[in-house]
């Protein structure tokens, strides 16, 4: 069926932490119904209210790294020591034009899947509108030390130097804006022919 409709069909969001990805997110997945959010495999354990295949697939470190090793991940990145996050090949290949598939992946796993799938990717970095901005919005969460708001902040900087290699740039400077701008985008991307 994915051959008719010229899948798969991927729509990326990346950014720095804080950015509001998440809320645009899912703005954009209400928005737009067909879309389906990439169930990501992780090594850690489950949370109480957590279910295998909805939240997340959740690996043992070995099951994961035989993911790893026998390519059935598109990215995967150790986010925490032990804890491996990784997208699955299966929940991108089963997406197509009818279906999309909306990935919440760091920056670097954001470029690797866009070399990989090339135009059948769609890759949006969510930015802020300047380090300012998204040290006053960290500090707004209160859940930050000054350690972990430094490191944040030298990572989200480092993640700007890579906005060049996605297809466009949002700066969420006004959410409403922003949201509005990422579902145009994605709209105008899953209707062009393939």
């Amino acid at each position: 069926m994915s051959n008719d409709l010229g899948g798969p069909c991927i729509i990326i969001l990346a950014a720095p932490s804080g950015s509001g990805k998440t809320t645009i997110a899912s703005k954009l997945l209400s928005a737009v119904p067909s879309i389906f959010f990439s169930v990501s495999a992780t090594t850690r354990p489950a949370r109480h209210h957590e279910k295998t295949g909805v939240h997340y697939h959740f690996m043992s470190l070995s099951e994961f790294e035989q993911h790893r090793v026998g390519g059935r991940l598109l990215e995967s990145e150790e986010v925490y020591p032990g804890s491996w996050y990784g997208t699955l090949v299966s929940e991108v290949e089963k997406s197509h034009r009818g279906a999309p598939v909306l990935l919440d992946v760091d920056v670097i796993g954001a470029i690797n899947v866009k070399k990989k799938y090339g135009s059948k990717c769609l890759a949006l970095f969510i930015s802020p509108p300047s380090l300012n901005v998204l040290k006053t919005r960290l500090e707004a969460r209160g859940t930050e030390t000054e350690e972990s708001l430094l490191a944040r902040l030298s990572k989200a900087e480092n993640e700007l130097s890579y906005s060049g290699s996605f297809d466009h740039v949002v700066v969420n400077d006004d959410l409403d804006t922003a949201v509005a701008e990422v579902i145009r985008l994605v709209k105008e991307f899953i209707s062009r022919p393939s």
